[in-house]
């Protein structure tokens, strides 16, 4: 219990002091704690790739790698290299691009990506690096796509009943929360993505952001912890939090 907690203290000061450093450089939207749905959405943002375009991303990144003697030299240089990729990908591809580097664990604040770790594990020689950049970038970029299938499958129907609605939203909360809880394995902050996850789906089924975080983040309730795999009972539970407070209805039950 005392590492779990620890975990999550540092887990959520690390969330604000790297959110805070992004927002004060060039470009306040490349945090992606900021990455909403519209912006993430594979389905209006299209990708195209082939080897030749693999290519041609992994020379524009070699050269912004920090040497070994830089990055010796200046601690920092290696954040600063995932703020410049990061910038790179975004002004290449779009915002979307901003989760490449989310990565599982305390390395990436409870992410999923598993082709990048961190600055200290993951910066090395340029092109391996570069390399490491451009396989985690088609990393997260088959997960958003992933996320977005099921999304679309997972929707309440437009015109059902409040009753229905909330059947679909728990339905859809409970398969979601399992989705996530695998992808991280409920490693350090796993919970963020979780928020995350649930937040972008019901922006998908029309809620606006600012609705859809206030929604999940009082459905869950701080009642899920790093280096934990929660009951079902406490998925079921969120999940149907979740449902009956948007709706106002308890779904009914044949699952």
């Amino acid at each position: 219990m005392t590492n779990n907690l620890t975990c999550d203290k540092l887990a959520r000061l690390f969330s604000f002091v790297h959110c805070r450093r992004l927002l004060t450089s060039r470009n306040p939207r490349l945090s992606w704690y900021q990455l909403s749905w519209s912006a993430a959405d594979p389905a209006h943002h299209p990708f195209t790739w082939d080897e030749d375009e693999q290519a041609r991303l992994t020379e524009l990144i070699v050269p912004i790698v920090p040497t070994a003697e830089t990055a010796e030299a200046d601690g920092m240089a290696g954040y600063r290299f995932v703020d410049e990729a990061t910038a790179l990908l975004a002004d290449r591809y779009g915002l979307w691009a901003c989760g490449w580097h989310k990565s599982i664990g305390e390395g990436g604040g409870g992410g999923v990506v598993t082709s990048w770790c961190c600055v200290s594990h993951s910066v090395s020689e340029p092109r391996p690096t570069a390399e490491r950049v451009v396989a985690s970038l088609l990393e997260w970029r088959a997960w958003l796509e992933e996320l977005a299938e099921r999304f679309t499958r997972l929707a309440p129907p437009p015109d059902a009943s409040p009753e229905d609605r909330s059947w679909h939203l728990e339905r859809a909360a409970t398969r979601l929360v399992t989705l996530v809880m695998d992808r991280t394995s409920t490693e350090c902050a796993w919970y963020g993505m979780c928020a995350h996850v649930l937040t972008w789906f019901l922006s998908s089924a029309g809620l606006s952001p600012q609705e859809a975080a206030r929604a999940v983040d009082e459905a869950i309730g701080g009642r899920f912890a790093s280096w934990t795999s929660p009951a079902q009972t406490l998925v079921d539970s969120v999940a149907e939090d979740l449902a009956v407070g948007l709706t106002g209805e308890r779904p009914y039950r044949d699952h």
